[in-house]
């Protein structure tokens, strides 16, 4: 298994997990960005946001109402940003679809 988020929904890789289910886990980052950094990620292998069609519409509804939740669960509900990139040329280092939940301090853009 090479890719990093799949060894982690399988529990062959360290990571601070904050929630999980049978079909999402959530981790602090491990190079965090703000004081509150999360990434909600499904567990199944799915490479981008452009890989996701109809038939997982609902897995991608339930990926933010999870970012939603883990806002008010980490103190951020009034202020956060929920953020996914998609290629490389957009920042995506990791090619397993994840949002990005960050906040604690105001951002700029």
């Amino acid at each position: 298994m090479s890719c990093v988020f799949c060894r982690i929904a399988a529990h062959a890789e360290p990571a601070k997990i904050i929630y999980e289910d049978d079909e999402i886990i959530a981790f602090r980052d491990a190079y965090p960005e703000a004081p509150v950094h999360v990434l909600i990620v499904p567990k199944e292998h799915i490479p981008t946001l452009n890989d996701f069609g109809e038939e997982r519409a609902l897995l991608l509804g339930k990926l933010v109402l999870t970012a939603r939740r883990l806002a008010e669960q980490e103190g951020i509900a009034s202020a956060y940003r929920v953020q996914t990139n998609v290629g490389r040329s957009a920042g995506q280092t990791i090619f397993h679809f994840h949002i990005h939940l960050t906040g604690g301090r105001r951002t700029t853009i």
